[in-house]
């Protein structure tokens, strides 16, 4: 299950880069908020020169399973 209704049209870096931000808005405080945030932002960093598209899919569906893991840590929580 995806963490928010939207990830499967997912399928460019920015497209990405803006569903992981409204993943971070649903987190419960603005600490967590902003922790993720922040390792989203070294994530794209990171990975800003890669140019292979099955690299990039591949990147993309990790991404997505690793919110939907997030989300679920915290929702369990609450």
């Amino acid at each position: 299950m995806a963490p928010l209704p939207g990830a499967e049209l997912v399928q460019r870096p920015l497209q990405l880069y803006r569903y992981l931000l409204r993943c971070c808005r649903q987190l419960p405080t603005r600490g967590i908020q902003e922790h993720y945030r922040h390792a989203v932002r070294q994530s794209f960093r990171v990975h800003s020169d890669e140019d292979n598209p099955e690299r990039i899919q591949q990147i993309i569906k990790r991404a997505i399973e690793d919110a939907d893991w997030v989300m679920n840590k915290y929702k369990k929580q609450n």
